[in-house]
């Protein structure tokens, strides 16, 4: 688990590096595309009252809507506003079968991005970041605009401090010229 200004973030352990993150403001916590480790949970309710369970990606079901009826909060399933936070909904990817929500808070400079971009070795390709294989050769240019000192991703480690806008300008720019490099490691972890 990695906690940060932002709230927290954890990582399941497997191929996938499911990660998912607990935004924390002013006594208020919501879960971003969580999964339900209950340390991680614990630690997540703990930082504050949890305010809602957001789902950034359409087939990011993971423990969401579960997770939501327990708590006793909604379940916001791509939020096209929220209303009363510090949050800051936009739309990263809209094509058929993937429709995805990224969060930008501008106080914390706080960029969360369900999976677009990561930084699991699957996504990154020996690099601290790296774009989805299926979006390598029209990347999700988009987020480019952003400057974060915290890049949450769904799939991987957080990257913290000035190497996070970096490592986010880095992979968009790199894209299409690494995608071999990329398949060639991707085949190495299946092989």
């Amino acid at each position: 688990m990695q906690e940060h200004e932002a709230g927290l973030t954890w990582t399941v352990e497997e191929a996938a590096a499911r990660s998912s993150h607990a935004l924390v403001d002013g006594g208020r916590v919501w879960l971003v595309d969580p999964v339900d480790e209950p340390e991680a949970i614990e630690r997540a309710t703990g930082l504050g009252e949890p305010a809602a369970v957001l789902q950034l990606l359409d087939r990011h079901n993971r423990d969401c809507a579960a997770l939501a009826l327990r708590l006793g909060v909604p379940h916001l399933r791509l939020p096209a506003e929220l209303p009363g936070t510090p949050l800051r909904p936009f739309g990263v990817v809209s094509i058929p079968r993937w429709r995805e929500v990224g969060l930008w808070w501008e106080q914390r400079r706080a960029l969360v991005v369900p999976e677009a971009v990561g930084t699991s070795e699957f996504f990154n390709g020996g690099t601290p970041v790296g774009v989805h294989l299926m979006l390598r050769l029209l990347p999700p240019r988009g987020l480019a605009e952003y400057e974060p000192e915290h890049l949450l991703v769904g799939h991987g480690p957080a990257v913290h401090g000035p190497q996070a806008a970096a490592a986010l300008r880095d992979a968009l720019a790199r894209s299409r010229t690494d995608l071999p490099r990329a398949l060639l490691k991707l085949r190495g972890l299946r092989g």
